[in-house]
Formats: structure tokens, sequence, C-alpha cells
């Protein structure tokens, strides 16, 4: 890992052509060892001076010459230049948005694309089980180019890591999602568009990139109105029958499986909700029964929260606003039940005005008191809304929720952010546990146990129990700085803070990801089937797709796929039976 981790940069520069387009990140310049910051107000105001004029007559001359781009492309990369070379230097980066420490290790970006290959089925393992005939998704940020200036590790362009399964033989792919912000920065040649969680890190380079974006869009280069700007880095989700890349910056990008087993991104899709419909959740919760999609969209201005349902047949309904929430919050994730859906309205907040002050536009209120906010689903409006204060609660990953005592009691089951902070400033030191929280509905009291002591998070269930009443839950196990080195199975029936009834460790120098539960046949019990993820030794720089026996106490390795090329540490995936992928 030494070597991947602290060589990554120069290493990938080297061996692709994007990434070698891209300078290096300088520290310090000439015009830094002379000059002082007020030399550099002066500077950077003439700077932007000039150019603003310069903008403003050439986007009369456009007016004439469409075709003539190139002279405002030369423009704002020559800014972008100047604040990574210089402004930058001025204000050093924090861990967190840090390149070189938030993309080390497994984390480091592959530098390319693979088409479908051939895999070896590993031997002294039994055959790959009939019920996983299908492919299992895996999206997660891939910096296109290596970043030249702050980068947190949630920038990245979302990538699909994907493994099909046929009658024991399997391929491998890994394709990025062709977003809007992919294909424009393709062609520009290296990275433009901000991001809210690394963009704005001391106060001249921030000004300086909200004054080139700015420019960008009236020039006509850069157009998110229309467009979006996300990444579609954080999910799959599979949504009225169709496939989709996520993130909650944005709308989703439907993606298809090719007959050859490729994956192709189709566009992105706003499900006839209309042209205020500009971002949804990357955590929907698909009804098993019904086919309906729920999901919800915050904002920077009100309404910060909106929930809405989108039908079996692929159409958003109509969008109900959750008015009880008076602060611009950032919503992850949310949980449903069988009649209610449940939000946690947590600290991490949003202030665009921490940009005039060099600061990202989303931070932590560490006076605010976090809350659960219980909805009917199919609510028309959020007057019937619950609110039950639940100090210290700001949920990283809904894992289920259900209902008791004929529903006045909502129970979920959820990773919890002990040390909210770190979300933004160590990221790689964030501590999550797994918690049981039951919200009485009448009382508006909230009770908590730990399920577990160890740090937990990105767990999965039985994807058939989802808003029902479940008994088994399986977390990864996360180890400092953000190595998920094992996991766990829960039985949450138990009376217990220590509810580990299954532990499966991968081994020194082995690092996995988020598990998916798929079960042996529909009428199974709820842990007979078998758990999928993929796993990177470090040690033999391989990269494998395991199969374990999720009833078996110790998580039992039943089959492992050696995979073509590095599969990176990434976020959320699904599995896709291959009868589902067929219609």
């Amino acid at each position: 890992m030494d070597a991947l981790s602290s060589s990554f940069l120069p290493k990938y520069s080297q061996s692709n052509t994007s990434f070698a387009s891209t300078p290096k990140i300088s520290r310090r310049t000439n015009i830094i060892r002379s000059h002082s910051s007020t030399t550099f107000d002066d500077h950077l105001s003439k700077l932007i001076s000039k150019t603003a004029e310069k903008i403003k007559f050439k986007l009369l001359i456009n007016k004439t010459k469409p075709n003539n781009v190139p002279f405002l492309t030369t423009l704002f990369k020559s800014i972008d230049d100047f604040t990574c070379n210089s402004l930058d230097s001025l204000s050093p980066f924090p861990p967190s948005i840090d390149p070189h420490h938030v993309l080390s290790g497994n984390y480091a970006p592959v530098d390319h694309e693979l088409p479908p290959t051939a895999c070896e089925v590993v031997e002294g393992y039994s055959n790959i089980p009939r019920c996983l005939n299908g492919v299992y998704l895996r999206n997660g940020p891939n910096p296109q180019f290596l970043p030249r200036g702050p980068h947190h590790l949630l920038d990245g362009d979302g990538m699909i890591q994907m493994v099909r399964i046929s009658d024991g033989g399997a391929t491998f792919c890994r394709r990025y999602i062709k977003t809007y912000k992919y294909l424009t920065e393709r062609e520009l040649g290296y990275a433009v568009i901000p991001s809210v969680l690394s963009s704005f890190n001391g106060g001249m380079a921030s000004m300086a990139r909200v004054f080139v974006a700015t420019a960008r869009v009236l020039a006509g280069e850069f157009k998110p109105a229309a467009n979006g700007f996300g990444t579609a880095n954080v999910s799959v989700a599979l949504i009225a029958r169709k496939l989709y890349a996520l993130t909650e910056s944005d709308l989703p990008y439907e993606i298809q499986v090719t007959p050859d087993g490729d994956i192709a991104t189709v566009g992105r899709r706003d499900f006839g909700g209309g042209g205020g419909f500009l971002n949804m959740t990357a955590h929907p919760k698909v009804d098993p029964d019904t086919g309906e999609t729920f999901a919800f969209r915050y904002s920077g201005v009100a309404p910060f929260l909106t929930f809405f349902r989108i039908d079996s047949g692929g159409r958003k309904q109509a969008n109900v606003a959750i008015n009880g929430v008076n602060t611009a919050t950032v919503f992850h994730d949310f949980s449903v039940t069988e009649n209610y859906a449940v939000f946690n309205e947590g600290q991490m907040v949003i202030t665009p005005a921490e940009i005039l002050r060099g600061r990202r536009p989303v931070r932590v209120d560490g006076g605010k008191i976090p809350r659960i906010g219980v909805i009917e689903k199919y609510a028309e409006d959020d007057g019937g809304m619950v609110w039950v204060d639940a100090p210290g609660v700001n949920i990283s990953h809904a894992v289920n929720a259900w209902e008791e005592d004929g529903g006045d009691t909502v129970v979920m089951v959820a990773a919890n952010n002990e040390r909210i902070e770190m979300v933004f400033e160590r990221l790689d030191l964030a501590e999550t546990r797994m918690e049981e929280i039951r919200v009485c509905l009448k009382t508006k009291k909230v009770q908590r146990r730990l399920l577990s002591h160890r740090f937990l998070d990105l767990a999965a269930i039985n994807p058939a129990f989802l808003g029902r009443k479940n008994r088994y839950v399986y977390c990864p196990v996360v180890e400092m700085p953000m190595k998920i080195v094992g996991l766990v199975k829960l039985d949450v029936s138990l009376s217990s803070d220590d509810c580990v009834v299954g532990t499966r460790m991968y081994g020194p120098g082995c690092t996995g990801g988020e598990p998916f539960f798929v079960a042996k046949n529909p009428a199974a019990e709820e842990d007979d089937g078998y758990l999928v993820t993929y796993v990177y030794d470090e040690i033999s720089q391989e990269s494998k797709f395991l199969v374990m026996d999720a009833k078996s106490p110790t998580l039992e390795i039943v089959a492992a796929v050696k995979l073509p090329g590095r599969v990176p540490d990434g976020l959320h995936g699904l599995f896709v039976t291959e009868n589902c992928l067929s219609q």
C-alpha cells in the first residue's frame, strides 16, 4: 500500500493521457515568495476586473461568431491555473480535501475503464450458486482527472464496477457514468466544475472559483440549470424496472446492462417531474410489494425538504413540502415502514454565505438539536407529521425501520455518526456505530440502544424485509483510517448491546466494501442466502468478488472470483437477477 498511496499522483499522471495533462499541485510560487497577501488582493482584483471586461467583449463578438470559443476556454484555464498554483497555497489544505491524503491506498482512482472481460473463478471453493445469475453493480467516486486543487473523497466522477454471473462463469466490466459533468470536462480536458465539499478553501481561492464558474455559465461553456452538475457516484437503484446511478446533488442517470455484459449510460431522468425537479436522494426506498419508490430531495432554499414517490410505472407523483424543517439541512438517508416515512434532521446544515468567508457552504451546527420526523407515506401535506427531539442522533445510513405497538412506535436500525464534525474535517476518522432507535409517537420520546461497540456502517439486510420487522443485519467493520476489514452479522432480536452472531474478517492487508444480500429463493428464511462484495488484497494487489454464506456463523466464503483489475473502495451497490434484467 505504501507504494500505491505515497506515489499514486505521479504514477497515474504518467500512465494516463487525461491525468498527464494535469499539472502537479504547486504549493508555492515565485509570486507568493515575493509578495504579501495585500499584493495578492490587488493582483486578483485586477485580474478579475480585466477578465470580466474581456468576457463581456468576447460575448459581444460571439453573437456574430458563435463557434469562437477557444479564447474563453484558454482564459478560464489560465484563471484556474493561477487559482490552483498560487491562491490555493495561501490556505493549506486540511486532510479532508488534500488529494494526496484522500486519494491514497485503495481510494486511489483507477486510470481507465475496462470492457467486459472474462474472470477466473478461484479454485478451492464450490461453484457460484445459480441464484447469483445476474449482475452485481457497485458505484463509487473515481475522478477522471487528477485534482489540481482541493479534492474531497466524494468529488470523483461516478464509476460502476460490475460483475456478471452466468451459470458459474463470470465477466467483469467498469465504466464511467457519462454525466453532463463528465462529458463537459472530458471535452475541455480537465476538471472545471466546483464542488461544495472542497472548492471553497480560503477567501481568495474561493472568490476566484466562484468568479470563473459564473463566467463559464455566462459564456455558455457550462449549463448546469438545464443539465445538472452531479457526479452520479453514490449508489445504484432499480426504479420501475430500470437501473439508475444516483447522487443527491442531481437527478438520477439511467444506465443499462447490454447483452454482451457492458454498461451504457442512457441519460439523465426526471420521471416526468418537470422543470423544478432538480435533484433527489441517492437512497430511494423501493417497496418490494407494490414496486413504488419513495424518495426525497433537500435544498438550500425553502422548502428545505420535499418528500415524494415514484409509482411502479416510473412516474413521479406530487411533492409534499416538509415545512416543519426551518433550516437548510443535509438529509442523506431516510427510512420507510409499512405506513410511514422517517427522517432524521441532523446537525449538518447549508449556509451559502460561508463561501464569502472562504469556507464550504455545508457545515456542522453544534448547537442545533437533532430531530426525528415521522410522516405518513401517502400524506398530501406535512400537517400530521410528528417531530421528536433526538439529541446525539446524526444518522449516516438508515438500515431499516418498522412499526410496533399498533403503529404507535417506530423502530429504526441505523448507523449513527458519533463525531459528526469528522464527516467534513476527517472523514477517514469518522466514528459510526449501529443503533436501534425507538420513537414513541404518543409520548414523543426516543430510546436508543447500541447493537455493537464496533464501528459499523454501510449495512445490508434481506431486501424483502424493507419496511418490515427484520432480525438480521450484515455490517462492515470499519477500522481507522476508514478501512473495511471484515463483516459482522447482528441479531437485533437480542436484548443486548453486543448482538454479533457471525463474523468474517478479511485478513491482513485486505479491505472490503458494502455487502449485498441475495436470497437463495423468495420462500427461504430471512438469512438463507448469500452476501456478495468486493475485497482488495494490498499484498497481492488483487481484487476479488466474494460470495459468503449469510447463514453461517463464520460467514463462510463459498465462492471467489479473481478480477482483472484493482477495484477501489467505493460506496453503494446492488444485485440484479438475470430474470429482472431481461424484463
